[in-house]
């Protein structure tokens, strides 16, 4: 099971849920979560910011960011849940968790995965520039950035709520 969470909601989650893994997707000026829980090297922790274009001041998500997400996600063993969380749990931490829902699901339907997703998280936006290079390294042909960019910009809100999606 893969969990999405907000940053503040991380030490709630991880009580209620005993994650053996956990991706931390913050910008610089955000302090990185302590999971003690966690065993050494159980815990990503990426840092750049919430756009999808290049901006001045800004780190935007890049390739090697997604394919070092990617080898993380490849390395969980599903035994106990995945833990997933940005500043807000809309957008770096949605897209994340689709991302992991492809790689580890590839029989499934792009669009019925970003569908489950929405389902899951009415406010999911998942960052794009994530989802795209994803895409391109899963070898998904544009259907991982075509399913999202179909389901639409989610709900507005100050953040996301808690959510869970099955992995398989």
């Amino acid at each position: 099971m893969i969990v999405v969470c907000p940053l503040h909601k991380v030490a709630s989650v991880v009580e209620d849920h005993a994650p053996s893994h956990a991706i931390s997707l913050l910008g610089d000026d955000h302090e990185m979560p302590v999971i003690p829980s966690l065993t050494v090297g159980n815990h990503l922790k990426l840092s750049f910011n919430d756009i999808s274009v290049p901006m001045d001041g800004y780190v935007a998500p890049g390739e090697a960011d997604v394919k070092t997400l990617v080898g993380f996600i490849r390395g969980w063993e599903r035994q106990a849940p995945l833990l997933i969380h940005c500043w807000a749990g809309v957008s770096r931490s949605t897209a994340a968790a689709y991302i992991a829902q492809c790689l580890l699901a590839p029989e499934k339907d792009e669009l019925s995965l970003a569908r489950n997703l929405r389902a899951a998280s009415p406010s999911a936006t998942p960052n794009k520039l994530m989802v795209i290079y994803a895409d391109l390294l899963l070898g998904r042909g544009g259907r991982m950035a075509d399913a999202v960019a179909s389901i639409g910009r989610g709900a507005d809100a100050w953040e996301g709520n808690v959510f869970q999606l099955p992995v398989g």
